[in-house]
């Protein structure tokens, strides 16, 4: 999932339905890739609880977007951890099946370093991981994708540009993202795939074309 946008338009009923919708896919793993709300903790508080519902076996992973970053980010890293959520900023996980290991690491946003907090760092996030293993990265924005791919990445999860939002603004958007705006993507070696969001931003609140989306991935030794 990516970019919830959690608000008064987006509140909690609408919020446990999104829960409910991802819990029925009983995936092994859930992913949020950022933008998880707009407004402060206290005026969300009750908005978000439902998200403590998550489940998955090997846990319910996260990135921060650009969004958590204008309503007091230390704050909601508290929050969301306290709801059950591991967020990775600039960290990863090592998820294991027998003597096979996955990586799912994360990053923090690109607007971050702007509000002075600490910016997008892949090397740190990879640092320690098991060699050879394939690596899943969760970054709110896609913009940074190439250098993703040169590092090694197999596969980069992102949101951010809601798909364009409106069908021939997807083309504006794109620019703004180095050319990724929706969908899957081929990047060197590396799969991008660009969420369109399951939620929207209140300052536009509106899809023509361009479907919000709670989106399965099945992964699969190669």
């Amino acid at each position: 999932m990516s970019d919830l946008h959690i608000t008064r338009l987006f509140s909690a009923g609408w919020a446990a339905r999104v829960v409910a919708r991802a819990n029925a896919a009983d995936a092994d793993l859930i992913v949020v890739t950022g933008d998880f709300i707009d407004g402060s903790v206290d005026m969300r508080r009750a908005d978000v609880a439902p998200l403590a519902e998550l489940r998955a076996p090997d846990g319910v992973l996260a990135a921060p977007g650009n969004h958590e970053y204008f309503f007091d980010y230390a704050a909601w890293m508290r929050h969301l951890s306290a709801l059950g959520f591991d967020m990775l900023e600039n960290q990863h996980r090592v998820i294991t099946r027998d003597t096979a290991h996955l990586v799912i690491a994360g990053v923090t946003d690109r607007s971050a370093r702007g509000h002075g907090q600490m910016g997008p760092d892949l090397d740190a996030a990879l640092a320690g991981c098991p060699a050879h293993a394939p690596i899943v990265l969760l970054d709110h924005q896609p913009g940074d994708a190439r250098a993703a791919a040169a590092r090694g990445v197999a596969l980069q999860l992102s949101g951010h540009t809601h798909g364009g939002m409106i069908r021939g603004l997807d083309r504006l958007v794109a620019r703004g993202n180095n050319g990724f705006v929706s969908g899957r993507y081929q990047v060197g070696g590396m799969t991008l795939y660009v969420s369109n969001g399951t939620g929207l931003w209140p300052g536009f609140a509106l899809r023509l074309g361009v479907p919000p989306e709670i989106t399965r991935f099945h992964l699969q030794a190669g």
